[in-house]
């Protein structure tokens, strides 16, 4: 099955970074994001993969392009440049780059894939958020209500800190935030062919009118994820994730349902 990566946008808030690389290839751990988020996918055995490209998208292409240098150890011989690739880990990948075009918003960028996709059910999300997302759980739950697509719902990163109050009295004062009733889009989509039809306007964001529609069409169901879930917005969120990446396996790259993940608190 085929995965979008949706991969074009400034990304404004990681300036200090992305006025010289594409958002998607800020690192985190040491890799590009958007590596980290074919990871996850890859766990489950999906490796068919189309990056839609816009904002400084030629760096994406040298980045793929040489990606088999970066996975691999190598030998060369200096005198004829003959190059031995030494694989160091399991690969597979098989990634297409795409030149959706810099201010192309992110249905438009979808749209214009249109000839790359197979007929048949395909993956999309963003390059910017990471999540120990059962990929497999999710298309099967697409497939069981047959609607043309479905999101994952997943609660928003606490960003403060919580007071314990008893009475006037503060009893503790904690990073650990209790979970509220409250869902927001996560990106890892998964679409059925006929969801191309919304999609209209290259200006328009896929999370406007396309989303809105499908949801009064009630063609559009959500996959609950109460795991691990973080976005790369700000410098911040880098560098929790970056965290993150210090200790052991990360926490998007945790599904042992049977070792829940202790997600930290971001102080503001």
């Amino acid at each position: 099955m085929q995965t979008i990566l949706l991969a074009g946008g400034l990304g404004s808030r990681l300036a200090e970074e992305t006025v010289s690389i594409p958002k998607p290839m800020v690192e985190v751990g040491g890799k590009p994001i958007i590596s980290r988020v074919m990871d996850i996918y890859s766990h489950f055995g999906h490796q068919d993969f189309i990056v839609a490209a816009g904002y400084k998208a030629l760096l994406l292409k040298h980045f793929f392009a040489n990606y088999h240098l970066i996975a691999n150890n190598i030998t060369v011989s200096v005198d004829t440049g003959k190059l031995r690739l030494i694989p160091t880990s399991p690969g597979g990948w098989n990634v297409s780059v795409v030149d959706t075009g810099a201010h192309t918003m992110t249905s438009g960028r979808i749209r214009r894939l249109k000839d790359w996709l197979e007929p048949e059910t395909f993956m999309c999300t963003y390059s910017d958020g990471l999540g120990n997302i059962d990929i497999n759980a999710l298309i099967d739950f697409h497939k069981s209500h047959g609607k043309l697509a479905t999101v994952t719902a997943v609660q928003p990163p606490a960003r403060f800190g919580n007071i314990e109050l008893k009475g006037d009295r503060v009893d503790a004062f904690t990073e650990k935030v209790r979970k509220r009733d409250t869902w927001i889009n996560g990106g890892f989509f998964v679409f059925e062919p006929g969801v191309i039809d919304y999609l209209v306007d290259d200006m328009e964001p896929l999370e406007q009118s396309p989303l809105t529609q499908m949801a009064r069409d009630g063609e559009l169901m959500a996959f609950r994820h109460e795991g691990f879930w973080h976005p790369m917005d700000t410098v911040r969120d880098r560098n929790t994730l970056n965290s993150l990446c210090d200790e052991g396996t990360p926490p998007w790259m945790c599904f042992d349902e049977d070792h829940p993940v202790s997600i930290p608190a971001l102080a503001i």
